[in-house]
């Protein structure tokens, strides 16, 4: 029974179906009071629910019983001074979209980073924008808040292949005050690019790309 409305808590939570998520991982916790696994899933469904009054208890109680446990420390530092979670108007993230793809996926560490207010509410699986306009590429939430920049070469060659007619979405991979890692995901490629992968898989992070007539 107990396995059962874990992965019921488990899948709720992927599928973003926080209420539910809140609710089965309070029943979890009503046989066992210190589980910790449930207490980090409930302190998340609090958040997405922009009750950061209990999300901050529930983390709380996590370090009462376990005074180094991660989760719950970097929730806490994310949440800190946070009157209200601010909403960008994400849906839920397929985990999926985390699996490495050769030649179709890149993990990159975002550079020209936005405010600390913005990147405090990322979560991973949060999709961003991904904006080709001027010398970078920015990257910014849904509701257009920036979140940070592509590096200045990588910047170069996604628009190349954006140029050639190739279609990319990005996800946030991890975050927080001082780092943002993406993963960024090839979601249609080109006819005139169909033999040419978007990126390399080997050190050398780039391949060539023919001149756009």
């Amino acid at each position: 029974m107990t396995i059962d409305l874990t992965q019921q808590a488990i899948h709720a939570a992927l599928n973003g179906e926080w209420e539910q998520a809140k609710q089965f991982n309070t029943e979890l916790l009503a046989d066992d009071p210190h589980d910790i696994n449930a207490l980090n899933r409930l302190a998340r469904a609090y958040s997405e629910l922009n009750d950061l009054e209990n999300a901050r208890k529930t983390a709380t109680k996590v370090l009462e019983i376990d005074s180094f446990n991660q989760i719950a420390q970097k929730a806490l530092d994310r949440w800190k001074g946070l009157k209200q979670t601010i909403k960008h108007g994400t849906k839920p993230t397929p985990a999926s979209v985390f699996l490495e793809e050769p030649g179709k996926t890149k993990i990159l560490q975002l550079i020209n980073l936005g405010s600390t207010d913005i990147l405090c509410q990322l979560d991973a699986g949060d999709e961003v924008t991904i904006n080709a306009h001027g010398h970078l590429i920015t990257l910014c939430t849904q509701d257009g808040k920036l979140v940070g920049k592509f590096p200045d070469v990588f910047s170069r060659h996604l628009k190349s292949l954006i140029s050639h007619g190739n279609e990319y979405r990005a996800y946030v991979r991890s975050a927080n005050k001082t780092d943002v890692s993406v993963i960024v995901r090839e979601t249609k490629r080109s006819p005139e690019l169909k033999d040419i992968a978007s990126f390399s898989s080997e050190r050398r992070d780039f391949i060539s790309i023919p001149d756009k007539d």
